[in-house]
């Protein structure tokens, strides 16, 4: 026994003399990094900061974070007071704990973020509707909301302001990745080159660095993926502050149309952020014109019938494409006609004369006041843009043997008809950054495969299930053919009368567990929020998959009633 155990202490001291000479070889005019993390958005300065603030981590590891753009801007960002950038984010409770757990969070200017305490989410055809409040879903804290929204500046800004605080971290800006190649030995380090002449060998290299992945190429991860045919436009809205009647600017809003979803996110008592999906044809007619016409567009949109919508949309495409932008007394116009053959009454919160006369705002609101945004006035000047929407998702997270792993976007982009895309992306670095540690604590190779598996199989189907949900709801939202309208609008319809659905929904969305799904483990709660997520992953595309899901949820809530009843000796089933 004792000769055994000499032996293989013997070969453990070979194979560490073999590695350390390799190391000593290879290294010349190189630095020696053991993280190395390209890309300095959101996630990637998240996952430097997750290292930084884990002391033994800290203690026996050599970070560096590579960046392209100048990062002293971001460092001294000071917007003028009452304004706010276009890109925005909602940050889930899950998000903001991981961020308070990194002691980053309190870095975060709390004064530029606003909580969501209520969502308000409607069929654009049927005007089937769907509400959350943070008071009914079994939050611990409701009265931080079931999110929160901020710029991504803040959030970059803050993180930052953190990472200030640990020198040991050593952050590159203004620097470009040249190439990424590796060493010539099996298993060998990658070798990053900068532009300005310096090598990084890093034991791991973590690719933050966004759609176009250069890390993702290095580690050759195919990808699979589509375009949606859609351009989300983003802009900063400017609207009075909500009668006192009303509550505060805390309701997000959110209508599905069949060219796409477009949302209104509060970010202070008189300034809202716009994310609007529709076709990259008018979303680029609506770039040309003024913006009031883009802002009595974004109050028709909550407020008139689609096909009142789609009618005016057809003129805005006609005169993009004679050469001549629609002007705003035409739109105004065209706006006022078609309210009127729907028998809109002027005094009803779903007509928008009240934005060329702001007076009638004041006072006691009409009584459908909340089922509609405030009235948009103005847009913030310079913050009207449009990108296009894809869904992609890297086939693994963690390179075959070369030492890498993804992060955020690299991984997978999303539609952001949920708000997820940060939040997946959070969870990403929560987790690797957890891995890492756990590597380290075990006196692991951080860069094997074996040790960032856990990662890969920890991260890749929640993704996948989210990233499911968003494209399922998408299509299912993108048709206005009878059946399946029909259908849809019951399933919402129904969900919309249980509040231990829809914070099951919610729970799964990140805004924190529900205690009493917690407490109950395996009962009706978390039964639900497994069943309404694999159906919402795995079908909804035709109007047998929509059928079969109403049934499935209705026969759940059914049999689940009974079990319930039966259980107290209070008889049968009353649903």
């Amino acid at each position: 026994m004792l000769r055994s155990t000499s032996l293989l202490a013997t070969k453990a001291c070979r194979n560490t003399a073999r590695r350390v000479f390799v190391r000593k070889i290879s290294t010349s005019g190189q630095e020696q990094c053991d993280v190395v993390i390209v890309g300095g958005g959101p996630a990637g300065l998240a996952l430097a900061s997750a290292l930084g603030s884990k002391q033994h981590t800290l203690g026996n590891i050599k970070i560096a974070l590579v960046e392209a753009g100048d990062l002293s801007k971001v460092r001294k960002w000071t917007p003028e007071e009452g304004t706010f950038s276009n890109r925005v984010v909602s940050l889930t409770n899950e998000s903001q704990a991981f961020l308070d757990s990194i002691g980053s969070w309190q870095y975060v200017e709390q004064s530029r973020t606003a909580p969501i305490e209520e969502m308000q989410v409607w069929d654009g055809v049927s005007d089937a509707r769907i509400e959350f409040h943070s008071s009914e879903l079994g939050l611990e804290h409701p009265e931080q909301g079931m999110a929160r929204l901020t710029e991504v500046l803040n959030l970059q800004r803050g993180l930052l302001r953190h990472l200030q605080l640990i020198p040991e971290v050593q952050i590159i800006d203004q620097t470009k990745v040249t190439s990424i190649t590796a060493e010539s030995v099996d298993g060998g380090w990658p070798l990053v080159q900068l532009e300005n002449g310096r090598v990084l060998r890093s034991r791991l290299l973590v690719g933050a660095d966004g759609l176009n992945s250069p890390v993702r190429s290095f580690a050759k991860i195919p990808t699979y993926g589509w375009s949606y045919d859609r351009h989300a436009i983003v802009a900063t809205m400017v609207h009075p502050a909500k009668s006192p009647l009303l509550g505060p600017n805390t309701t997000a809003f959110q209508r599905f149309l069949p060219t796409g979803p477009i949302a209104f996110l509060p970010l202070s008592p008189t300034v809202s952020s716009l994310v609007w999906s529709t076709t990259p044809e008018l979303a680029a007619a609506l770039k040309q014109t003024a913006p009031s016409v883009l802002a009595r567009m974004i109050n028709a949109a909550f407020r008139l019938p689609e096909n009142s919508l789609t009618y005016i949309h057809s003129q805005i495409l006609q005169a993009h494409q004679a050469g001549m932008p629609i002007q705003d007394a035409e739109i105004k116009g065209l706006i006022q006609w078609r309210e009127s053959s729907c028998a809109i009454k002027e005094n009803s919160a779903y007509s928008t004369a009240a934005f060329d006369t702001p007076e009638k705002l004041a006072g006691v609101p009409p009584d459908d006041a909340v089922l509609v945004p405030p009235m948009v006035t103005s847009i913030q000047p310079g913050t009207i843009a449009s990108f296009p929407l894809r869904y992609n998702h890297a086939e693994t997270y963690t390179g075959l043997n070369n030492r890498a792993v993804l992060v955020g976007d690299a991984a997978h982009t999303i539609h952001p008809l949920a708000g997820q895309g940060l939040n997946l992306g959070l969870g990403d670095v929560e987790c690797l950054s957890r891995v890492i540690h756990n590597a380290v604590l075990r006196g692991g190779d951080i860069g094997s495969y074996t040790s960032l598996l856990p990662y890969s199989q920890e991260r890749y189907l929640e993704n996948h299930k989210i990233m499911s949900i968003c494209d399922k709801l998408h299509k299912l939202y993108s048709t206005t053919f009878g059946p399946v309208v029909q259908l849809r609008t019951m399933g919402l319809e129904m969900l919309n009368e249980f509040d231990s659905i829809k914070a099951a929904l919610m729970s799964i969305a990140g805004s924190s567990a529900p205690t009493r799904i917690r407490r109950e483990g395996g009962s009706f709660h978390g039964e639900f929020g497994a069943t309404a997520l694999s159906l919402a992953a795995t079908g909804f595309e035709g109007v047998t998959a929509a059928a079969a899901t109403v049934q499935a949820l209705t026969n759940l809530v059914r049999d689940r009633a009974k079990a319930q009843f039966d259980e107290r000796g209070k008889g049968g089933n009353t649903l």
